[in-house]
């Protein structure tokens, strides 16, 4: 009963949410599926490889299918604790490819996490620096995401249970020559646990971009299959 009530709900939202944005002329859809891969090294040091591709489904008024960006991401995540990790990533987004206009992106990446499961629920907490590296410009963004899990079924997820995840995020870009942006985001995010070391997730992911200047609304659908070698 409480899957189809957690999935009644998120499902009204999308759709409330969905009627009062698109009557904004800057809101702007996304569908995002992902394809990772995590690998366990040692006990204390891991790897993820992911590949992420960013398409438009609605901008400008007008529902559209188009690609926009290919993310080819690579994490090494070293345990530091009991509940804790540092990490080190990098991105290449390539966006010519899609946009002929825009350039691509090579991104570094430096974060720390810690967790904590008091009771059934687990809590987390990443901070994360990041430079975003362009051609002509180098953006340094700071962010901090808050994480809330827990399984839907019983205390623990077992093969062929769901979990949710919910978490929110504010970040701080900066750049020589450009002003502060300040974005929040919000994600609700569906898990189940198909096979031991496969995983599949969807979810909805609210942005509100430069929030103190001109807000911009976007939303992203996202779909993920995490696999674990």
């Amino acid at each position: 009963m409480t899957i189809y009530c957690i999935r009644f709900l998120l499902i009204c939202l999308f759709f409330l949410g969905m009627n009062s944005l698109m009557g904004q002329d800057s809101f702007t859809t996304y569908f995002q599926p992902q394809l990772a891969f995590n690998y366990k090294v040692l006990p204390f040091y891991s790897h993820n490889l992911t590949i992420g591709n960013r398409n438009y489904i609605y901008r400008d008024g007008e529902t559209q299918f188009q690609g926009r960006n290919l993310d080819i991401t690579h994490f090494s995540t070293f345990s530091s604790g009991a509940n804790s990790s540092l990490g080190l990533g990098l991105m290449y987004r390539f966006r010519e490819l899609f946009e002929p206009e825009r350039n691509n992106e090579f991104r570094l990446t430096q974060q720390m996490n810690i967790t904590s499961r008091p009771l059934i629920a687990r809590y987390g907490h990443r901070l994360r620096s990041e430079q975003r590296i362009f051609p002509d410009l180098t953006i340094h963004r700071f962010r901090y995401r808050f994480t809330l899990d827990f399984p839907l079924q019983g205390e623990k997820v077992d093969v062929r249970e769901t979990y949710m995840i919910l978490n929110a995020e504010a970040l701080l870009s900066a750049g020589r020559g450009m002003s502060s942006q300040f974005d929040q985001r919000f994600t609700a995010t569906l898990g189940w646990l198909l096979e031991e070391d496969l995983q599949w997730q969807v979810g909805l992911e609210y942005r509100m971009e430069d929030y103190t200047a001109s807000t911009r609304p976007v939303l992203f659908l996202n779909s993920s299959l995490v696999f674990s070698l």
